[in-house]
């Protein structure tokens, strides 16, 4: 029977610890042999990341390393592709992966007598330097594991080198450096893992440098493998300044593929790598000319911004098809043709799939979602057009009437700008408001700021939809997924158009009668943050409001680009603002640090103690201008977290706190949550 009662009231079996319990998603996928592995997040286990292991008999997926094993890296500090594997010829598959806890190369033989890691690199003298490994590709035949090696060579966390590396599996460099083998040298400061051709005579990666991000522009690296194991001459076939190439791999038959923004949107094309390796030698230092041939040109996104090295948006198959995420926002799984360039959805329910594709034989494997499901791993067999969840299937943890049932929007922002969203309205089995109120509403705001938000099922979402307070999932102008064009409305503008799309798109609901405008809140984390907290300082804002969930943001934008941040960002805001030598003007008013006499909306900020992203200074230095102010906050911080929040406790602390807000901000009677205290 539906009853009434005000928005923001209504009860929900969906409590924060079934957000926590269900918080992240598998990912890295890939396969060993007929197996596949992967990772997959444990909040209740400190937020651990599990190796998990399917074998081909059909048998449930198992995790393969009891706790505290934790396969993550902390390369570029997002972390990249943290595992790679290859049959052994006795039988079973070797695995290597790196731990969290001491950033080491390990080794792992399931099938072995002994089945215990056993290290390959060495042990670095503390968490925060030293060595750090990614992106591996394991080679039994030469012995070694070829990857991603970051060092670090001082004390700043910009001193540092990266380059190619191969590390002996015989485990002879766990205690000594010198037996690591450096493929490249490091006059770039980034690249990605190498992919080696089916013959294993050429090796192809990414290459980048400050300011650019990858996304901006990147290379692509080729050199031939000579019998002893060293690369020859570099060359640059793809890419560009103003050309991002997000993924490169080599099909079955040798030729080389890649994902490049050339034409305005990822797109998938193919490279001479032969004549292109011809051409950088004869005009060394020009850059690659020659042109590429587009599998399949659409003004879709055939890929998306790197944020971890290893990404995988589209994997060769055996017999000259390609596997393609595709789309404008949410992207889709596809077979491509690309000799007639046709491409072939996936049928079935997922609207959302993640960067991590793996092939084995003609099947295709990979991480899919939807407004109605979690992420689960799904697999195609392109011969049939079959499609069948193997793992991580989702289960329906509450009543899925209490789901949220969300609405693809594109709202007008300033000079009559498109901006994308999802609007998720509050939504109840059993409960409605009285009539003529209007709903509380909360403006997510994702972090990147070149991301975007994918609309798939989020239990966090529901939390508060259920309960009676709409969310609007806002894809301001710079978010990716539609082109390089809106992408780059950001270039310069980071702290103007993220902000005044998110305050276009509350005001266009309160104007049209679908949010309160009394009751309008902002919330986001990392760079999400950032525009949360710039929303509350900037008169591009002001007055829209009533209140702000800030997590761990960006709140002064000269000191994060004077060292209070990782190397990987660290040139970042060379794109987003502006160089700091030549406007520092702009750092200094965009900054809600030397903003704070315009709050006046509460708020309450989250913050993780080991965060060197957005490193805790950053929230003292603002809360010291705050403070005597009159306005009422309250400021969480949380030992042992860092940039993201992945233990179970603080997720429930950090999800309640953010309703106990909106409770005592909109005047909503709730008595199920620990009443948060704001002090002015």
């Amino acid at each position: 029977m539906i009853s009434q009662a005000p928005y923001g009231t209504w009860p929900s079996p969906i409590d924060a610890r079934t957000v926590a319990a269900h918080d992240g998603r598998p990912e890295f996928l890939g396969s060993v042999g007929e197996e596949l592995w992967w990772t997959e997040p444990r909040p209740e286990e400190g937020g651990r990341r599990a190796l998990m292991r399917c074998t081909a008999d059909g048998q449930p997926a198992t995790s393969v390393l009891p706790a505290p094993w934790n396969v993550r890296n902390r390369v570029i500090e997002y972390g990249g592709l943290p595992w790679a594997g290859a049959p052994r010829p006795q039988g079973g598959p070797l695995v290597v992966f790196t731990h969290f806890a001491d950033e080491r190369l390990y080794a792992f033989e399931p099938e072995a007598p002994d089945a215990e890691p056993r290290p390959l690199t060495p042990l670095s003298d503390a968490r925060d330097a030293g060595l750090r490994w990614c992106d591996p590709v394991v080679l039994p035949e030469r012995g070694e594991v070829w990857c991603v090696l970051e060092e670090f060579i001082g004390e700043a966390p910009t001193e540092l080198r990266r380059m190619l590396a191969a590390v002996p599996l015989d485990g002879s460099a766990a205690g000594d450096r010198t037996r690591v083998r450096e493929l490249t040298g490091d006059g770039d400061r980034f690249v990605t893992g190498p992919r080696l051709a089916p013959a294993g005579d050429r090796a192809a990666w990414l290459a980048w440098n400050h300011p650019a991000m990858p996304w901006d522009g990147t290379r692509v690296m080729t050199a031939r493998i000579s019998d002893d194991g060293t690369l020859g001459t570099p060359h640059a076939v793809a890419g560009g300044p103003e050309e991002s190439v997000a993924q490169v791999e080599f099909a079955h038959d040798g030729s080389l593929v890649v994902a490049t923004d050339a034409s305005g949107w990822w797109n998938l094309a193919r490279v001479d790598v032969e004549a292109a390796e011809a051409a950088d030698a004869a005009e060394p230092g020009r850059g690659p000319t020659l042109p590429r041939v587009p599998l399949c040109p659409r003004e879709e996104e055939f890929a998306g911004a790197s944020w971890k090295i290893g990404q995988r948006w589209f994997a060769p198959l055996p017999g000259g098809l390609v596997a393609a995420l595709h789309g404008r926002g949410a992207q889709r799984l596809g077979v491509l043709d690309p000799r007639t360039g046709e491409l072939v959805d996936t049928a079935g329910p997922w609207t959302e799939w993640a960067a991590s594709l793996a092939v084995v034989d003609s099947r295709v494997v990979g991480i899919a979602a939807s407004p109605r499901t979690s992420y689960e791993i799904v697999e195609l067999d392109t011969r049939t057009g079959h499609t069948v969840v193997l793992a991580a299937r989702h289960e329906d943890h509450v009543d899925p009437a209490y789901y949220p049932e969300p609405q693809i929007r594109t709202f007008t922002g300033p000079d009559g700008r498109d901006i994308h969203a999802h609007l998720y309205p509050p939504h109840h089995p059993d409960r409605t408001a009285p009539e003529g109120e209007l709903p509380p509403y909360v403006v997510w705001v994702h972090g990147g700021p070149t991301s975007r938000s994918p609309l798939v099922l989020d239990l966090e979402i529901a939390y508060f939809t259920s309960r009676g307070i709409g969310v609007a999932e806002v894809d301001y102008g710079g978010s990716t997924g539609y082109g390089r064009q809106y992408r780059n409305r950001l270039r310069e503008q980071w702290g103007v158009v993220d902000v005044e799309d998110c305050a276009a798109v509350a005001r266009t609901l309160a104007a049209e009668g679908t949010a309160d405008p009394a009751r309008l809140a902002i919330r986001g984390g990392s760079a999400g943050g950032w525009t949360s907290a710039a929303s509350l300082t900037s008169p591009l804002a002001e007055g829209v409001y009533a209140c702000a969930t800030i997590s761990y943001p960006i709140l002064d934008l000269a000191g994060w680009a004077t060292g209070e941040t990782h190397d990987f960002e660290s040139q970042y805001l060379e794109s987003l603002v502006g160089s700091l030598a030549k406007v520092p003007g702009r750092y200094r008013e965009r900054s809600p640090v030397n903003a704070a006499q315009r709050v006046a909306a509460p708020f309450v900020l989250l913050q993780g103690l080991d965060d060197v992203i957005c490193p805790p200074v950053q929230c003292d230095r603002f809360l010291k201008e705050v403070k005597g102010r009159g306005v009422p906050h309250a400021y969480l911080a949380f030992e042992g977290e860092g940039h993201g929040f992945r233990r179970a406790d603080t997720i429930v602390r950090a999800v309640e706190a953010e309703l106990s807000l909106y409770s005592q901000t909109f005047g909503l009677a709730r008595e199920d949550v620990p009443q948060l205290e704001l002090r002015p």
